[in-house]
């Protein structure tokens, strides 16, 4: 299954920055705004800095604001500031049919993980990866990853030194994120996992059984039946209860039974280290390595 890569990105593009879930903060903001205008041109609304409770203004001024992002046909990529909560509160209002007819790349995690379930619908490719708030505290090496997936013809990544859960091979189109947000989407009856995708979870601030619950709903919604394999992120935050069950024990007893490879270990999520990487490619997984298949 093939998904459609929006065009590279170059130096001196325009890039919209955009707050669709949770109020920013500016000491972290700013240092992340910085480094995008020492390479590209921005488009930012004044609204950005807005404030309505847990949320990052109205959803009426969040949503337009990203919509009109969409589908400015000079904007050549979409940045969230940051996650939390409130995407999927306007997912259903975006301008999906005319984004898929001439798409962009959106970039983020966490809560943003309610477009790329979106995007993936609309087989369109995205990028997992840090959030303007973030880049202030990157290394430089981080930020470097980031620009090259998004100027680079050809994307290209590599999660190495995984640790086996369920040995095995699968091959596949990488989808996925947070899981949460995946859990809320297949509730919302708008999760569409391609059949033998590989896919991507990660998690933070969630008991382990939670996380079981997560995942067994999604198991019995027949969601994980679509999965070839699975690679798992950084679970922070995750610590066990009184029982002592661990995030990973809670996950291996829900998906070490499906009968598909499952690595652990993949430094992307809400960790010290959030790896960028593009979801909707063609990725092998196996022998402790996710990495883009040849194309």
């Amino acid at each position: 299954m093939r998904f459609t890569q929006p065009a590279p990105v170059a130096r001196g593009d325009l890039i919209a920055v955009v707050a669709p879930a949770s109020p920013i903060d500016k000491n972290r903001f700013e240092p992340g705004l910085s480094w995008l205008r020492d390479r590209y041109r921005l488009r930012m609304e004044t609204t950005v800095a807005d404030q309505h409770g847990y949320l990052a203004g109205e959803d009426a001024r969040r949503r337009d604001e990203l919509a009109s992002a969409m589908t400015d046909p000079e904007v050549k990529a979409v940045f969230t500031a940051r996650g939390g909560y409130g995407s999927m509160r306007f997912v259903d209002q975006l301008p999906w049919d005319a984004f898929a007819e001439a798409p962009k790349w959106i970039v983020g995690f966490s809560d943003i993980t309610a477009f790329h379930v979106q995007a993936t619908a609309c087989r369109i490719a995205s990028v997992h990866g840090p959030m303007v708030c973030q880049f202030g505290a990157m290394s430089a090496g981080a930020k470097t990853a980031l620009q090259t997936l998004l100027e680079a013809s050809e994307k290209s990544f590599r999660f190495s030194k995984l640790q086996t859960m369920v040995a095995g091979n699968a091959e596949g189109v990488l989808v996925g994120g947070n899981l949460s947000l995946l859990h809320a989407m297949a509730a919302a009856g708008r999760l569409d996992l391609p059949q033998g995708c590989i896919l991507a979870i990660e998690d933070t601030g969630e008991h382990p059984y939670r996380i079981d619950r997560m995942l067994t709903s999604l198991r019995l919604g027949g969601h994980l039946a679509r999965a070839a394999g699975i690679v798992l992120g950084e679970w922070t935050d995750c610590a066990p209860d009184a029982d002592g069950v661990t995030a990973l024990q809670a996950i291996a007893s829900c998906v070490g039974g499906l009968g598909v490879p499952v690595y652990s270990g993949a430094t992307f999520g809400h960790g010290d280290v959030n790896t960028p990487f593009v979801l909707g490619m063609d990725v092998t997984l196996g022998n402790g390595e996710l990495v883009t298949a040849p194309a």
